[in-house]
């Protein structure tokens, strides 16, 4: 048996949704830490070059091919890795998509992707993991929620799966402690991503054209004033690096989660204020970096 669990230095960690976004984010930050990175994600170009960069600033890292939904490639990732490197102290279960629009607009299919991805995608991140964890004796598996795992949001199909994962997070986390495995489960605010324009892979389901309606969310996510991912990613490691339960960055959005929890009634009315029927923002479209 290998020795215990590296925070982080000399680490191996399999990162999906790796990217770009947080999942890209916390890869880079990772690999400066010491610990080598698997960046895996089902756009492999896009991961190969995050890993090249990487590299070219002294990391390790890799890429690899991987639809999460995909358990057989899910568990292969994993058992190649540990192959290869001889441990695997960490695996970030991070891929995602949204859907923009009311439930009335939604189709039984984007209903079963987001739940394929953000709730199936985790499933089989800790079923593939999980199991060899217990084996080598130690591991830390990491599962990105949202606050609309905490709170009423915005997105009923997104909020269903980020709720799934904060529940799946906590009941495995008692679990596992007896095991020598952690979990935790990030819940971000907004943050910096691609993710604030709907994501490359998001479905798009409001009345209005697509660039409209990317624009439009990105407009209303910059009222929230969105953290840079980089900070967001150094921020998590710290927590993780805790042991913390439920990692929710930026810290003031706890607020939020405090009301939830304080006044379900307040929640709820202004989770109510919120749900009035958007228009199309007028003006022009702001420029961003």
């Amino acid at each position: 048996m290998t020795d215990g669990l590296r925070t982080f230095d000399g680490g191996v960690a399999i990162v999906t949704g790796a990217a770009s976004g947080i999942g890209r984010a916390i890869s880079e930050a990772l690999a400066q830490r010491g610990c080598q990175v698997v960046l895996a994600d089902i756009d492999l170009g896009d991961a190969e070059a995050a890993a090249a960069q990487i590299r070219e600033k002294g990391g390790r890292a890799s890429a690899r091919h991987l639809d999460v939904c995909d358990f057989a490639a899910v568990s292969e990732l994993v058992t190649e890795t540990m192959e290869r490197l001889g441990r695997l102290d960490y695996i970030f279960n991070n891929a995602g998509i949204v859907i923009a629009g009311e439930v009335a607009n939604y189709t039984i299919d984007a209903w079963q992707r987001i739940i394929a991805v953000n709730l199936g995608g985790v499933v089989n991140g800790v079923q593939a993991a999980y199991p060899a964890m217990i084996r080598q004796g130690f591991g830390h598996i990491v599962n990105t929620a949202s606050m609309a795992g905490l709170v009423i949001a915005r997105g009923v199909g997104y909020t269903a799966t980020k709720y799934a994962v904060v529940g799946l997070s906590r009941a495995l986390r008692v679990e596992a402690q007896v095991r020598g495995v952690r979990v935790s489960v990030i819940c971000p605010g907004a943050i910096r991503t691609p993710i604030l324009r709907g994501g490359k892979h998001g479905i798009l389901l409001m009345p209005f054209p697509e660039d409209q309606q990317r624009e439009m969310a990105a407009r209303s996510a910059e009222l929230s004033r969105p953290m840079d991912v980089s900070i967001f990613a150094r921020k998590v490691l710290d927590q993780v690096a805790r042991n913390r339960a439920i990692i929710v960055v930026p810290g003031w959005n706890k607020i939020f989660w405090w009301i939830e929890r304080a006044s379900p009634a307040l929640a709820v009315f202004l989770m109510r204020m919120a749900f009035k029927p958007r228009r199309a923002l007028p003006g022009p479209a702001h420029d961003r970096a």
